[in-house]
């Protein structure tokens, strides 16, 4: 497999999401392998566009249907429980606790985003107030994440700016996303559907790849953007969460390129042996080193 030149320019990566997106949570297998194998020839941006202002009685039955459904194709681990406990009232709340997160850098942004999206996922936690957005943060603190300045910026004016561009973002919809009827709606007003991943090239060429797709259009677009050809290796089961933390099986299973059955007896023989520690729910689990 032929190397890129070192000196490659970056593909930016733009991902229109939301952390109450069950579709995105579906995708981060995916979007795990792409940064393996594509490391630092890809420089992500996350995009949040406000899946839902308001959660009536109506949607939460309708998540609640569909929860399931979406664990069942990605083989993601989610608790639909959520659902019945009440739910959460708005999606805004976490999205703009994620963009605050993103002020202190793209690992600080990283990191807090996935705890917003397996808490909500897989920890039935109902994030939706100040006061559970910060308490995700406290987990974070002195880890990547200043959760004084976290709060600071929070509560601020100019995060709700920041939160406001992203929804234009995700309102301005490409021809091709039309096209390839890759739209939804937030209230009245229409979307690009989440997750959207758009790859800009150095010379500010854009190609998009819209919704629940299959992973060689990810690397059919960042191959074309510039970011060469995908590598490294496949990794075992213990690189990956070393490099990513907290994983779900179905995240190893995809990036290690294994049979779900040799992963899982992998992950449980390396648990066995006090390596790492398993946290299962309803439809899956998540792994971490002790």
């Amino acid at each position: 497999m032929r190397a890129p030149p070192i000196d490659i320019d970056p593909v930016e990566v733009r991902v229109v999401t939301d952390p109450a997106c069950a579709w995105s949570w579906a995708s981060e297998p995916k979007l795990r392998r792409l940064a393996w194998e594509f490391g630092d020839r890809l420089r992500w941006r996350w995009v949040m566009g406000g899946m839902v202002r308001e959660v009536g009685p109506s949607q939460r039955a309708r998540y609640a249907r569909i929860w399931p459904n979406v664990a069942a194709e990605s083989g993601m681990p989610f608790d639909p429980r959520l659902w019945s406990d009440g739910g959460i009232e708005s999606s805004y709340p976490a999205c703009q606790a994620a963009v605050a997160a993103a002020e202190q850098g793209a690992a600080a942004g990283d990191a807090y985003l996935r705890r917003l999206r397996s808490g909500l996922m897989y920890g039935r936690r109902r994030l939706d107030r100040i006061s559970a957005l910060l308490a995700e943060a406290d987990a974070l603190d002195g880890l990547g994440l200043d959760r004084e300045r976290f709060e600071i910026d929070l509560r601020s004016d100019a995060i709700l700016e920041r939160f406001a561009a992203g929804l234009e973002e995700a309102r301005r919809i490409p021809e091709q996303a039309r096209a390839e009827n890759a739209t939804g709606c937030t209230g009245p007003i229409e979307r690009v559907t989440f997750p959207s991943l758009t790859f800009v090239a150095a010379d500010g060429a854009r190609r998009g790849v819209y919704g629940w797709q299959p992973y060689e259009l990810y690397v059919k677009a960042a191959a074309a953007s510039g970011a060469g050809d995908a590598g490294p290796p496949a990794p075992d089961p213990l690189a990956v969460i070393d490099r990513f933390g907290t994983c779900a099986t179905r995240e190893i299973e995809e990036v290690c390129r294994l049979p779900r059955a040799e992963v899982e007896a992998t992950l449980w023989a390396l648990a066995r042996d006090g390596e790492l520690a398993v946290d299962t729910a309803m439809t899956g689990s998540l792994w971490n080193r002790v």
